[in-house]
């Protein structure tokens, strides 16, 4: 899995090292079950099918060429790196149903302030007053209710990644507050960083959805 440092010396790269991660696998398809993918093609022709936040994904390999499933809209470089990333770490480690803080996967407690700015502050500046919008606009990503906090919506990044976003409403003496929970096990597919933008993705996805509502 690539640490932090690596992930930030660019996407470009990062895409590079996942692809020669998956390249380099021994068993692909064993691979593709631990992430809940869906492997296709035989010999060193492989199209990986996947969904991520709520849309189908192929992966070409062995050059992980990533595309959309029937649409020719351009992946961004930092969902295909979500992408490779989530393919090539996963450990295919059960959900455990206990949820976690971002504080308790590794390295998140002296990373938080920065998850907190970039994936936690942009929820509340957008729904922190009226929290029940989060509910409509995370229907796009596949979002269902959750019993959390006053609002809460858990949406499927990945087939073995639940992200559950939370809202406390506030009041007279307490602003809105916001939270992410994570299953216990998210650690054996992403790294804190990785974690970091997955949410970030998130975040202003739901920002962007509930601009276009307005």
């Amino acid at each position: 899995m690539l640490s932090q440092q690596n992930l930030e010396s660019g996407y470009e790269q990062a895409i590079k090292i996942y692809s020669e991660q998956l390249a380099e696998l021994e068993d692909i398809d064993q691979q593709c079950l631990k992430s809940g993918a869906r492997c296709e093609g035989a010999g060193s022709q492989k199209v990986i099918v996947l969904e991520f936040l709520n849309r189908s994904y192929r992966v070409v390999l062995p050059n992980a060429d990533v595309s959309l499933v029937d649409s020719d809209e351009e992946v961004p470089l930092k969902e295909e790196v979500l992408i490779l990333c989530y393919l090539a770490s996963a450990k295919g480690t059960p959900l455990t149903n206990n949820v976690i803080t971002f504080r308790e996967v590794p390295d998140g407690a002296n990373y938080f302030p920065v998850f907190f700015k970039r994936a936690i502050k942009p929820l509340l500046d957008r729904f922190g007053e009226e929290p029940e919008r989060l509910i409509e606009v995370a229907e796009e990503l596949g979002g269902r209710r959750a019993d959390y906090g006053d609002v809460a919506v858990t949406i499927n990044a990945f087939s073995r990644v639940p992200v559950t976003l939370v809202l406390w409403r506030g009041d007279d003496e307490f602003t809105p507050d916001g939270g992410i929970l994570f299953d216990a096990s998210i650690s054996d597919y992403l790294s804190s960083y990785a974690i970091t933008e997955l949410c970030e993705n998130i975040a202003w996805k739901l920002v962007r959805q509930d601009r276009l509502k307005r």
